[in-house]
């Protein structure tokens, strides 16, 4: 058994707002953000779930160093922004030196590789910016929230494709119980709504293309789910040992007791049919806790609404949960947002975990008859949750769940 951390901040930046308030608010609807993009014209899917801010926004709430930074390490910022500020936390007066930062991100600044590639071919190597390595690389977003927050410690970027902001905030974890830092600034970034990555994901078959129903189009455990949709965000905790929140009077939102993270070892894209890498992770998230499987009261599904992760989840949480707890997807609102899905979708397990309400999915009657599962559809669901997880799943197999209960 690990001692659990407090998590004591959250911060979120979603297409369903600039906030946390907003996004819980939008997942409570239950109403998909999606819309056509005009970024993705003339493609075959063209719509996609975008935050609604435009660049001279973002640019507007960051301040000056906004110049140097990709998108996803401005949204990056203002989630860090947030949770510090939840927590009661003041960048000037901490011990930076005893601060992580850990902010997961799946394929980083796309969209500057598309431009300065096209400025390379169009006008020459003068012209290509020499901004383009420091925002092009993923670990950048946590470099940008450390000198963001003057946070000294630790500053990771763990890349386990849509498991990335889950890992961040497992990883945060393992950094506090080992005494390497007081305060862990962790989740995740992904602004990659692109038309190369787009097209990558439509080539592989992963996205729904009900392009005359945009808003309808994701549908987790659906019978007719054909895909997902792209999305784009940040989510983004702030953890800390049980005993150092107490001691500053910090209120604690909700526990971290448990991760697990796995490897499936089985394809780089499709996930294993047997789901025993994804069951060994919720296993092991449950054992560090001391939790046994019917303790848990909730699921925060990863829910891509693709034919087969869906298919492989479902099956996992019927077979290792058959006490049928409730089962929530916010995907089907928010769109699915890579490497940033991870740690939206835990912020949102903690809310949920918090107000004593699990959202519906989206786009959900039922789920397809073959499943087992007891999906929330239509309209929130009051219930009081003490226990529970949140699935990540990720292109290479990666497996991690995060086990949360609720706070003392």
């Amino acid at each position: 058994m690990t001692a659990p951390v407090a998590i004591t901040g959250l911060g979120l930046v979603t297409p369903a707002g600039g906030d946390a308030d907003a996004t819980w608010s939008a997942v409570c609807r239950g109403v998909s953000t999606a819309a056509p993009d005009p970024a993705l014209t003339g493609l075959p899917v063209d719509f996609s779930c975008r935050v609604p801010h435009s660049a001279d926004e973002l640019d507007q709430r960051i301040g000056r160093a906004s110049w140097r930074m990709s998108r996803n390490a401005k949204l990056a910022v203002l989630a860090a922004r947030d949770a510090v500020r939840d927590a009661g936390l003041d960048p000037r007066s901490w011990d930076g030196d005893r601060v992580a930062v850990v902010i997961g991100c799946g394929l980083g600044a796309v969209a500057t590789h598309e431009e300065q590639a096209r400025r390379l071919e169009e006008l020459g190597a003068d012209m290509v910016s020499a901004l383009t390595i420091p925002q092009l690389i993923p670990n950048m977003a946590a470099g940008e929230v450390s000198i963001d927050l003057k946070a000294h410690g630790p500053s990771l970027a763990p890349a386990s494709a849509c498991a990335s902001g889950a890992s961040a905030i497992a990883v945060a974890r393992d950094l506090l119980v080992s005494g390497q830092c007081d305060v862990a600034v962790a989740g995740g970034t992904e602004a990659a709504t692109s038309r190369t990555a787009v097209t990558g994901f439509w080539r592989l078959g992963a996205l729904s293309r009900r392009v005359d129903a945009v808003t309808s189009a994701s549908r987790p455990f659906a019978a007719d789910r054909d895909g997902f949709v792209m999305g784009e965000g940040a989510g983004v905790l702030v953890l800390e040992r049980e005993e150092h929140a107490a001691a500053r009077g910090a209120r604690s939102r909700a526990r971290l007791v448990g991760c697990g993270s796995t490897s499936d070892a089985h394809h780089p894209t499709a996930p294993d049919p047997g789901t025993t890498g994804a069951e060994s992770a919720l296993r092991t998230a449950l054992a560090q806790a001391g939790l046994a499987a019917q303790d848990v009261d909730h699921v925060n599904a990863h829910g891509t609404s693709t034919p087969l992760n869906d298919a492989g989840e479902a099956a996992l949480i019927a077979r290792v949960l058959p006490h049928r707890p409730s089962v929530t997807a916010p995907k089907g609102v928010l769109g699915h947002s890579l490497g940033a899905a991870g740690a939206v979708e835990a912020a949102l397990t903690v809310l949920t975990v918090e107000h004593r309400t699990v959202p519906p999915i989206a786009n959900l009657q039922a789920p397809a008859p073959e499943f087992d599962i007891d999906c929330v559809t239509k309209r929130s669901r009051r219930q009081d949750i003490r226990v529970a997880v949140s699935h990540s799943f990720g292109f290479g197999g990666h497996n991690v769940v995060l086990a949360l209960t609720r706070a003392p």
